[in-house]
């Protein structure tokens, strides 16, 4: 199946309570079409607490056919369940490159490196304020002093 014809039979349900379980989901939305899959992502654990599992507060759905997605859209969009007023519309693919390292920089990958990082030799720096500090290397700005270089340095 392409990814295109995937997102436009996929629903997005936001606004789902804590209560809401795959099964109510189905029950629900199985009115409009035959569901291929239903999906709840969940909520990242308390590490103190484990055996509490949550979910994040949306779902996804996914029918046979268009038509029937477009069904639950026109017919549950701003209804209640549990209580809970929803948004349904059609999924969209996620904006970006997903990360799976996390929260870490850029920099710490490979790839990165590779692609970006310069050998110390080629790369400037230390040697290369060292040469223009002499006067033997690359020009300076200007009317710079040695005191408005190490403005930092105490």
């Amino acid at each position: 199946m392409e990814e295109g014809t995937k997102t436009k039979k996929t629903i997005y349900i936001g606004g789902i309570g804590d209560e809401v379980d795959e099964a109510l989901i189905l029950e629900t939305f199985s009115t409009f079409g035959d569901i291929i899959e239903v999906q709840i992502p969940p909520a990242p654990t308390n590490p103190s607490n484990p055996n509490d599992v949550k979910h994040r507060g949306f779902a996804f759905v996914t029918y046979s056919s268009s038509a029937d997605a477009q069904d639950a859209i026109d017919n549950m969009d701003l209804n209640e369940l549990n209580g809970r007023v929803l948004r349904v519309n059609l999924a969209r693919p996620m904006k970006g490159p997903l990360q799976p390292q996390g929260n870490r920089a850029i920099w710490e990958s490979e790839e990165w490196l590779q692609k970006y990082a310069k050998p110390l030799d080629q790369s400037g720096g230390a040697a290369l304020r060292a040469k223009t500090r002499a006067g033997s290397g690359a020009p300076s700005d200007g009317g710079g002093t040695q005191e408005d270089e190490d403005g930092m340095e105490e």
